[in-house]
């Protein structure tokens, strides 16, 4: 029996054919499929909220996540290709008044050790707990230097206007809905100053990895090209959309504006010598 992720898929890619002799086809077969969709998705807002986790599961899952850790179950290699990406923001002149970072969803820490470039550190999370948790990585010397917040939601309300230069989220974005994401886009643009870069890991379901989270509830349903979107909606550009392996699927975008005193660059390859 076909999930809704897989119906979704099937939409997304018919809406991609284009051939006249597709044309009659695809139009009977899209509007059949997406009545099918809105017949078993979670369209209304009701149900939508249903679909965003609760903090107990949050903990929870936070929980087990240390426990595989400490069992020696950690993919080091990916964390080392997140560590390199984040340090391609770090800092690399003057005004270190604008050079602030943010994390959303830190959880325990995994990456919270990779800002120290940044002046100060800014942390959002659902949970309380994880504030005592990072701090114990960090000498007490350097707690000045870390500011914890807690949401109910999406909430940014008390980190500052214009704040920070980079905002960095894993394993965060990918349990989201769409709306949640949409949501979380518009406040955290708020306190990105202009020019300021986001660095976020979220759900490709068109890889067989992210799909099968999708469908067995523990992510939720995204796409590369409905990501790209929700960014475009909220007024970012998009700089780079590209993924470490399936399963670790990022987006980088930034606020527009020319306050922030670090460009990314994306890394290509050159293309090959031609002899004239």
């Amino acid at each position: 029996m076909l999930s809704i992720e897989e119906l979704k898929i099937a939409i997304e890619t018919l809406r991609k054919l284009t051939h006249a002799d597709f044309t009659a086809f695809t139009r009977t077969y899209l509007q059949k499929l997406e009545k099918l969709a809105e017949s078993i998705d979670a369209y209304n807002q009701n149900e939508i909220d249903k679909l965003d986790k609760t903090k107990n599961w949050y903990q929870k899952d936070l929980d087990w996540r240390e426990s595989i850790k400490q069992h020696g179950e950690f993919d080091t290699l990916l964390f080392e290709r997140v560590k390199n990406k984040i340090e391609q923001f770090a800092k690399t002149g003057g005004q270190a008044e604008l050079f602030n970072s943010l994390e959303i969803g830190p959880g325990y820490g995994t990456y919270s050790k990779c800002f120290l470039a940044w002046r100060l550190n800014f942390f959002l999370d659902l949970l309380v707990t994880c504030e005592s948790k990072i701090k114990k990585q960090f000498n007490p010397l350097h707690h000045r230097y870390l500011k914890f917040y807690t949401t109910h939601r999406t909430d940014c309300g008390l980190i500052p206007d214009n704040s920070v230069n980079f905002v960095f989220s894993w394993d965060t974005f990918t349990f989201f809905t769409q709306d949640h994401i949409d949501e979380y886009l518009r406040d955290i643009k708020r306190v990105i100053l202009p020019g300021g870069y986001c660095l976020i890991h979220y759900a490709d379901c068109f890889y067989d990895k992210d799909l099968k989270e999708a469908k067995r509830g523990y992510w939720n349903y995204n796409t590369k090209s409905n990501m790209a979107t929700i960014i475009e909606k909220n007024g970012y550009n998009i700089i780079e959309m590209d993924q470490f392996c399936p399963g670790a699927n990022y987006a980088v975008f930034q606020k527009p504006g020319n306050q922030n005193p670090v460009v990314y660059r994306v890394l290509e390859a050159p293309l090959p010598y031609e002899e004239k």
